[in-house]
């Protein structure tokens, strides 16, 4: 199943959407559009949704730019989930952004 959310990360801030993994399988996550500018760096995590907020799974969250490919991806657990984008420290004004979650 593929999943497309977008949303708005306001300076120092965060975003995520929740989703839900049907079995274990392999998951990829994929920051398709972030800015302005095009070109900035994003934190990008799976994790678990914990009321208001998405704990980042062990290894599952890096710092990215934008593009066509999977930036994560990797074997999770039947299950609620969550995709958190997040400002890494350089953003001067929000940043609207889309990705993609393909999982089971």
């Amino acid at each position: 199943m593929t999943e497309t959310f977008s949303g708005t990360v306001a300076v120092g801030g965060s975003d995520f959407h929740t989703f839900t993994a049907s079995q274990n399988g392999q998951i990829a996550v994929t920051l398709t559009t972030a800015g302005p500018p095009a070109t900035i760096a994003m934190g990008l995590a799976i994790g678990t949704p914990n009321g208001t907020t998405c704990t980042p799974l062990a290894g599952a969250s890096m710092t990215t730019s934008a593009g066509a490919s999977p930036q994560l991806n990797g074997e999770v657990s039947g299950g609620t989930l969550c995709a958190l984008v997040y400002d890494v420290g350089n953003e001067t004004a929000p940043i609207t952004y889309s990705l993609t979650v393909t999982h089971p």
